[in-house]
C-alpha cells in the first residue's frame, strides 16, 4: 500500500554534538530565537484555521483541521472564527481537530478513527509505553498532526487518527519495539482511558524549566541545558522560551527522548530554602 498524502516528506535530525556555552548565552539566544519561531508557527496555524473557516462558510459544509495541540486550540478560541466544535474522538481528548461549521448546529461527520493496537500473543508481549507506540507510528512516516491521542492500558493501546491514515496504519503497523501487534478499528465508546500518574515532589532551586527537567529526569543542570540547546523541550506543545524561563502552574513540559510531566506548582520550601515542586510524570 502506498503512503497517504498526510505522511511527512522529510525528517530532521538534531545535531549530535554539543557546545559549551554560558547560562546567560543560552537564555539570551532562546529568548529571541524561540520567541520568533513560536510566533511564526502560531501565525501559520492562524492562517490555516482562518482559511478552513472561510471554506466552511463559502461551501456551506463543515471543514475540519488536522489534530491541534492544546496551545493551538487555545489560540483558536481567541480568533473569533465561530461556529466550530472540537473533535478528538473521545470526551477527554487532549489533541483535537477543529471542525468549522457553516452555521450553528450544522450536522457533520467526524474524520477521527479509533484503532486498537494489541499484541498478537499476549504471553510474549513487552510492557510498551506511549513513547514506544508513537515512535513506531512516526517510523511509518506519519505526520504527528494526523494522529491524536494514544491511550495505553495494560498491553493494549488505542490510537485516534485521521481517516486518511487509518487504513495505512492498519496495514503497515506490525511491530512495536520487538512485540508483534495486530491493528483493528475499535469503538471509541468502549475505550477506557488510563489512570493519571500519581503526584510526586522534587526539590529544585527555583521553578526554572532547566531545573525542573534536571530534577524530574535526574540529570545534571548542564545535561538539562543541552536539551534546550538542541530544541528538544516543549512547553504546552510549543518550543520552550529558554532554560531560564519559569514554569507556570499546570504547564505540560515535554522532553524528547525522556517523556513529559505536568508542573502542579509549589508545595512549600525545604529547610535549606529549596522549592518543593509538585509534578505528575507521564
Amino acid at each position: 500500500m502506498s503512503a497517504p498524502s498526510c505522511l511527512k516528506n522529510s525528517t530532521r535530525t538534531p545535531p549530535d554534538g554539543s557546545i559549551c556555552v554560558s547560562r546567560g548565552d543560552i537564555d539570551a539566544r532562546y529568548a529571541g530565537d524561540y520567541t520568533e519561531r513560536m510566533d511564526n508557527e502560531l501565525e501559520q496555524v492562524k492562517k490555516r484555521l482562518a482559511e478552513l473557516s472561510r471554506r466552511a462558510q463559502k461551501r456551506g459544509e463543515a471543514a475540519a483541521s488536522d489534530f491541534l495541540t492544546p496551545a493551538e486550540q487555545a489560540e483558536l478560541t481567541r480568533l473569533g472564527l465561530e461556529p466550530y466544535v472540537f473533535d478528538g474522538g473521545w470526551e477527554g481528548a487532549e489533541r483535537r481537530c477543529a471542525v468549522f461549521l457553516p452555521w450553528e448546529g450544522c450536522e457533520w461527520e467526524s474524520r477521527v478513527v479509533c484503532l486498537e493496537i494489541a499484541p498478537a500473543n499476549v504471553r510474549f508481549a513487552e510492557e510498551l509505553t506511549h513513547r514506544d507506540y508513537l515512535g513506531a507510528l512516526m517510523a511509518l512516516g506519519i505526520r504527528r498532526e494526523a494522529m491524536g491521542d494514544i491511550l495505553v492500558r495494560g498491553k493494549t493501546a488505542w490510537l485516534f487518527c485521521l481517516d486518511t491514515v487509518a487504513e495505512y496504519v492498519s496495514a503497515q503497523l506490525g511491530e512495536v519495539r520487538r512485540t508483534t501487534v495486530r491493528v483493528k478499528t475499535a469503538d471509541p465508546a468502549a475505550v477506557e482511558p488510563p489512570e493519571p500518574p500519581k503526584e510526586t515532589v522534587v526539590n529544585v532551586s527555583s521553578p526554572r524549566l532547566d531545573a525542573l527537567v534536571a530534577a524530574v529526569y535526574r540529570l545534571s543542570r548542564a545535561e538539562s541545558q543541552r536539551l534546550f540547546e538542541r530544541e528538544l523541550v516543549l512547553v504546552n506543545s510549543l518550543p520552550a522560551r529558554g532554560p531560564g524561563a519559569e514554569a507556570k502552574k499546570d504547564d505540560i513540559i515535554s522532553v524528547r527522548g525522556h517523556g513529559r510531566f505536568q508542573y502542579l506548582g509549589g508545595a512549600g520550601e525545604t529547610r535549606k530554602g529549596r522549592l518543593k515542586a509538585r509534578v505528575r510524570v507521564y
